[in-house]
């Protein structure tokens, strides 16, 4: 869900805020997806090989691999390469910072809990809004 500011009063600094995420929230990712890699077997680029790839895993390494699919995409996504699963014109889904959760400095998590404030404030102030004019 992108984040309407224009609903939002006081809300202006939501575009800076994610400007100000993004790169250190896709560092976290990155850097937990690096670690996954690093944790499992070479993965193939082709098709067939990464189906019989995915085939050798244990359950254990196949738990990580879903999450290391998850942690790319949402990478992709933050560099503008929209993931399937997440609005297109969302620049920071709540997935990637879930994700970052406890992989960010303090002052980057206190700035994503002020994210996550606006965002929740973009969504209930137009639904208040609909359930006044409704009365």
């Amino acid at each position: 869900m992108a984040l309407d500011t224009a609903s939002v009063p006081g809300a202006g600094s939501a575009a800076s805020l994610v400007a100000e995420l993004r790169l250190p929230v896709w560092n976290a990712l990155a850097d937990r997806a690096d670690t996954l890699r690093r944790s499992l077997p070479p993965r193939p680029d082709d098709g067939p090989g990464r189906f019989e790839w995915s085939r050798s895993l244990n359950p254990a390494q196949a738990r990580r691999a879903a999450v290391l699919d998850r942690l790319d995409a949402l990478c992709g996504h933050l560099a503008g390469r929209p993931a399937a699963g997440y609005h297109a014109d969302d620049p920071l889904p709540e997935a990637a910072l879930e994700e970052a959760d406890g992989f960010t400095s303090d002052s980057v998590a206190m700035r994503m809990a002020e994210y996550r404030s606006l965002r929740a404030r973009a969504v209930t102030a137009p639904r208040a809004e609909r359930a006044a004019a409704a009365r």
